[in-house]
């Protein structure tokens, strides 16, 4: 039933997307109407805590790799594939004197 129960909650809170604080609303007022123990109230505060801050992390990771391909490629260095060609097309010469 617990089990059920956090699915539940984190399917509600994901499809709503609610933030942090309704969503902690929430299980204040399940844990007011009984619906869930005090323990069980903390114990999916935690788990909402850890799931938004993993998310958080995994949106600010993707971010700064973006900016950092964006600034790169602003840069207009050489990438590792154009280092290859060349370094191909000079073999090739060398081959060819």
């Amino acid at each position: 039933m617990e089990d059920l129960l956090k699915k539940v909650f984190f399917a509600g809170v994901g499809t709503m997307a609610l933030t942090y604080e309704k969503a902690n609303d929430l299980v204040k007022d399940l844990v007011e109407k009984g619906k869930i123990t005090v323990e069980q109230g903390k114990q999916l505060n935690e788990e909402l805590k850890r799931v938004a801050c993993d998310k958080s992390n995994a949106q600010n990771i993707t971010e700064t790799e973006s900016n950092i391909k964006n600034y790169l490629d602003s840069l207009n260095l050489a990438t590792k594939a154009d280092i290859e060609n060349l370094s191909k097309r000079i073999d090739e010469l060398e081959k060819n004197n």
